[in-house]
């Protein structure tokens, strides 16, 4: 099914979407999007839609398994609480990526903003997983507790001399794991952090994603594989269990 979603109000385009796919259609190619809010939001099963043009906040939120690939650049909120599913943006995506994210795979191939992956959890074999081919902003990784992040900053922005991560990198987090390529230093991690170099297990862990990564984008799986990776990883579960009582 293919939509021209121009000037249509977002509550409309989401309506057409939905019954549709009640109706069993599976192919959807939504085209001229701009800034229509809450695409493929609560939608289950195999689903598959491509955007073209600029999706609004909150797109994939409560997502149930449909993969939704972006050709362009995606706003704040994407895959806001999102169970399950694979979500692939060419370009770049706003602030809080992930929010509350409990399964599920998002792959951004350019740079995204703030806040990226807080309150992201785990659960059993659910591990929900972002990987960045950019920079992220601050607090990437805030209050995380499970889950997956890989920060690449190999394919965003030309910022030379900008870490791929901003400062306060995993603030209070608690469960999960980050994964940034290249060296991150001590003064941008949260409270009680250290960055150590992945070692072997750690890359096994992370060649999936990272191959499905490049498989989204036409990249070459070698030559991110062509560098060194820090992990990060909390010590505890309580990070700041006594800062209020002794």
């Amino acid at each position: 099914m293919e939509i021209d979603a121009r000037g249509i109000y977002y509550r409309d385009l989401n309506k057409m979407i939905r019954e549709a796919a009640a109706g069993g259609e599976r192919r959807f190619v939504l085209r001229n999007v701009n800034g229509q809010r809450y695409i493929g939001d609560g939608i289950e099963g195999r689903v598959k839609i491509d955007i073209y043009g600029t999706p609004g906040q909150d797109m994939a939120a409560f997502m149930k398994g449909p993969e939704i690939v972006v050709h362009g650049n995606a706003q704040d909120g994407v895959g806001n609480t999102m169970d399950d599913g694979k979500i692939a943006i060419t370009g770049m995506a706003g602030d809080i990526v992930g929010y509350g994210m409990r399964g599920g795979r998002i792959y951004i191939q350019g740079d995204v903003g703030y806040r990226v992956g807080i309150h992201m959890k785990a659960y059993k074999d659910k591990i929900p997983a972002i990987v960045i081919g950019g920079k992220a902003g601050d607090f990437l990784g805030e209050y995380m507790a499970g889950g997956v992040i890989i920060l690449l900053g190999m394919f965003g922005e030309d910022r030379n001399g900008v870490p791929a991560a901003g400062d306060f990198l995993g603030t209070g987090m608690h469960g999960g794991t980050i994964y940034v390529r290249g060296r991150v230093e001590e003064h941008m991690l949260g409270k009680g952090l250290k960055p150590e170099e992945a070692t072997p297990e750690d890359m096994k862990t992370i060649r999936p994603y990272l191959k499905e990564f490049c498989q989204s984008f036409g990249l070459d799986l070698n030559g991110i594989l062509d560098g060194t990776f820090s992990r990060i990883a909390p010590t505890t579960h309580r990070p700041y269990g006594n800062m209020y009582a002794y």
